[in-house]
């Protein structure tokens, strides 16, 4: 379906869509890469637009400015629910590991040297402490059950056979404790497994319930409230007399929590200025995000909202496109809010580059390694400015991708990344910085928690 647009009634400067000059500019740059020669620079006409905040520069700020809030206690978190979240906590052994000596192998316990005479009862796993074995006995025994007193090893079950007699024979060379797990072989009690500030990913949870946690301590995700504003926006149906689908409703919530966000509410403002008022100042989420709005036209009401309530702006403008027209603000001390342009590109590109390195530094995630890999073909790049590029990853090498417009889904629905193209553009070969999409880095059962 077709996704909303600029806000209606921003001038024309204010647009993420090229004007006429920077698209001629675009058309020199592409002429002098193919000819190998380089044009002088665009002179800067419109000092106003181009006094926005530099694209890494803006990261950087999104993640310092979570760094400087007052944090949020630890909280206990049911193990099931700890999925993307950091431990806040060492996470210390609660017990041994294993707990008792245990059987690697499904097969028999012998003792002494054999053959060996098979007692009936079989040793099987979750019951209690089975009959010790004298010299010259085996029992069979599951993987997992409690190694029998005086057991000298395990003979696995494809080692072994009996006689007419019923005689247990090895057919390999048995070594003294073969295949039985010690206790304590991966560790003791009170030993520390995991440090302060290990993501839970699922085999960390599978090594705290082995460990005996039914919770755990970590860093609360962080809550965040989605705002979406614009009358000329519907829910459901086609468009039809002017109005547009909503693609930004659908879209933010779930990559928000790919983020590793607590989406606590998804609100309908439409364009009505004290609407949004009642929203950010009603708000207790740790981020606010409003969908549009952001440039200066008569039904932009962002900046209003944020100057009648005193809000400190941190980044008003980003020199990246689409999505020039972003912001951040320090709404509370403990609260942000990331205005994201209305053009559904946009909009991911303001949530890359604003909201997931605040949300990133509020849930204590790691910073991603940066990674570059080579383009397949040129991408043209804006005169001024840094584009973000949905490409997709064939071998070692990304495929830029059609579609990009800032009001354009259709091509980053396909891509697995976002190549940071510098101004003035890259050439082809060019080895350009990557900005993985979540579920294309970690899989959306893992991302989506």
């Amino acid at each position: 379906m077709t996704a909303p647009g600029t806000r209606t009634g921003a001038p024309a400067q204010d647009s993420d869509d090229l004007d006429v000059e920077e698209a001629l500019a675009l058309v020199r740059q592409s002429r002098d890469d193919n000819t190998g020669q380089t044009s002088a620079p665009e002179p800067d006409t419109d000092g106003e637009r181009y006094r926005a905040t530099p694209w890494h520069q803006a990261r950087e700020t999104a993640a310092r400015a979570a760094r400087t809030r007052p944090r949020r206690g630890s909280v206990s978190v049911p193990l099931g629910d700890a999925l993307g979240l950091v431990l806040a906590a060492p996470l210390d052994a609660l017990t041994d590991l294993p707990s008792f000596d245990t059987s690697a192998m499904d097969g028999w316990a012998v003792a002494g040297p054999g053959p060996w005479l098979v007692r009936d009862e079989a040793v099987l796993a979750g019951h209690g402490l089975p009959e010790p074995l004298t010299d010259g006995e085996a029992a069979r025994i599951a993987t997992g059950a409690r190694i029998p007193a005086d057991t000298t090893a395990v003979l696995r079950g494809e080692h072994g056979h009996t006689d007419t007699q019923g005689r247990l024979h090895a057919t390999r060379d048995l070594a003294h404790g073969q295949d039985i797990r010690p206790r304590g072989q991966e560790c003791r009690s009170g030993d520390q497994l995991l440090p302060i500030g290990t993501l839970v990913t699922p085999a960390v949870m599978g090594l705290a319930a082995a460990a005996g946690y039914d919770t755990v301590t970590a860093v609360p995700r962080p809550r965040a409230e989605v705002l979406v504003l614009g009358d000329e926006l519907l829910t459901e149906g086609l468009p039809h007399d002017g109005l547009i689908r909503d693609a930004l409703g659908p879209l933010l919530p779930p990559w928000l929590r790919a983020l590793g966000a607590e989406v606590v509410a998804v609100r309908r403002i439409g364009d009505d200025a004290e609407a949004l008022h009642r929203a950010v100042t009603g708000s207790d989420a740790d981020l606010i995000v409003t969908t549009g709005g952001t440039a200066t036209g008569p039904r932009d009401h962002v900046h209003p909202t944020l100057e009648r309530i005193g809000a400190e702006l941190l980044v008003d403008g980003v020199a990246v496109r689409p999505g020039h027209p972003m912001l951040l603000a320090r709404t509370k001390a403990d609260q942000h809010l990331v205005g994201l342009p209305g053009n559904p590109l946009a909009a991911v590109s303001g949530l890359l580059t604003l909201a997931e390195p605040l949300l990133r530094t509020l849930a204590a995630h790691p910073a991603p390694e940066r990674y570059a890999v080579p383009l397949t073909e040129a991408v043209p790049g804006h005169p001024h400015d840094t584009r973000l590029v949905p490409v997709v990853l064939r071998g070692d090498c990304a495929v830029p991708l059609h579609y990009n417009g800032p009001a354009m889904l259709r091509g980053v629905a396909a891509a697995d990344a976002l190549a940071v193209v510098p101004s003035g553009g890259a050439p082809q070969g060019t080895q350009t910085e990557l900005l993985d999409l979540p579920w294309a880095s970690a899989g959306i059962g893992v991302c989506f928690t």
